[in-house]
């Protein structure tokens, strides 16, 4: 049983070109972005449409190589083939490019970037706890506005700039609400339908539009966990999934995890709940103050040091009872390979719990050697059934 309306979410992206031709002699502006540390609410101000750039599918990535080195982040490479070709739709819709400085790589591939369309670049401070990072933060995100006046053609008037942030705060709260089904005992929808939906924060033109969709989808999820359904065995482990971002053509540890009899019932990663609970202080009198307070506090591993990760995690293990964790790095990036080491410590001796640290790329070569460890990792993670019983009976 899936929910009728998750067709529609599947359906973002055609959607989403649709919407945007229709708006084509309108003088409408699109921005492509990259990151979670793209302001959106600064982008829709200036009059101007995000969209989430393709990079994550392998077929591109050849002809990046032909440029790019071959050991680098398949994402960065995804990323640059994507926009050589001009095979992702949205790259080419976009009229102008929101980088950031979140690794070396992407910095650099950036300057390729660059010469085949205009591309602002957001430096990011090294470090959330720097006396002066959030005046450094605060004073890019100015800079990011008057690159969208000039490129988008409107000045940024600051209530309207409030009226974003009301309305994106509210869709953050409704698809954390979402995200919180998956913390029932019986979880209502698997985590790669979690992820289809997760994918369309970006891929939308309407925001009043996709808000309704998305309480169409909590009314249907509030029914499907009425009925006690769920896709999952009861005994099924409870699997967090972190580390680098994932989404559709590169969600193959997500599908060998519940292939395998596993169940994600979160996902840490920029694709899943990571930022989700942030929210922009609607009161704030500068809300480019406000809108920098919020991103700054975005736990990437880019941020040294990066405490930020391991409280959302214990957060998320405690909230949505996780058996096990499993940290996916795409290879070649080394700031979340590194920290890996970090995260793992903190899953095994502050929570007791088994933690598989995965180091992959998009392709299927390694497809059977993964299911054998994650076969083998779910085995560890199973629960006695008192044990699980204890955990959620107190909620009874």
């Amino acid at each position: 049983m899936q929910p009728e309306c998750l067709k529609e979410f599947e359906k973002s992206g055609e959607r989403f070109q649709l919407d945007v031709s229709e708006l084509e002699n309108t003088g409408t502006k699109v921005a492509g972005i990259y990151c979670l540390f793209a302001p959106v609410e600064i982008v829709r101000a200036a009059g101007a449409i995000p969209v989430s750039l393709c990079g994550k599918k392998e077929k591109p990535i050849a002809d990046a190589e032909r440029t790019l080195p071959p050991n680098l982040c398949p994402l960065i490479k995804s990323s640059y083939g994507y926009a050589v070709t001009d095979s992702c739709p949205y790259f080419s819709a976009s009229d102008f490019l929101i980088g950031e400085t979140t690794c070396d790589g992407k910095k650099k591939m950036y300057e390729f970037l660059g010469q085949i369309k205009p591309l602002h670049l957001m430096h990011l401070p090294y470090s959330t706890t720097e006396p002066h990072a959030l005046q450094f933060w605060h004073e890019e995100l100015l800079r990011l506005g008057g690159f969208m006046e000039e490129f988008a053609g409107q000045k940024i008037d600051r209530d309207h700039l409030r009226f974003q942030i009301r309305i994106h705060n509210t869709m953050r709260k409704t698809i954390n609400r979402i995200s919180r089904f998956q913390a029932a005992e019986r979880v209502p929808i698997s985590g790669l339908d979690m992820m289809t939906v997760m994918e369309t924060k970006s891929f939308f033109v309407y925001p009043e539009k996709y808000l309704a969709l998305l309480l169409e989808l909590t009314a249907e999820l509030e029914a499907i966990a009425a009925s006690g359904f769920s896709p999952f065995e009861p005994d099924a482990p409870r699997i967090l999934l972190t580390g680098c971002p994932i989404g559709r053509g590169s969600e193959k540890v997500l599908s060998i995890i519940e292939e395998c009899g596993g169940a994600v019932v979160c996902m840490e990663n920029c694709t899943g709940v990571k930022g989700l609970d942030l929210l922009v202080d609607e009161e704030e009198k500068d809300p480019f103050l406000a809108l920098a307070r919020r991103y700054l506090q975005i736990p990437c591993s880019c941020m040294a040091p990066n405490s930020g990760r391991i409280a959302l995690q214990d957060r998320l293990i405690n909230d949505y009872r996780i058996d096990g964790v499993v940290d996916l790095t795409w290879q070649c990036c080394h700031t979340y390979n590194i920290e890996s080491r970090v995260v793992g410590n903190s899953v095994e001796k502050a929570h007791g719990l088994p933690f598989l640290h995965v180091e992959t790329d998009y392709s299927n070569s390694d497809v059977e050697q993964l299911r054998t460890r994650i076969e083998a990792f779910l085995e560890m993670t199973r629960w006695r059934p008192s044990a699980r019983a204890a955990v959620f009976g107190a909620q009874v």
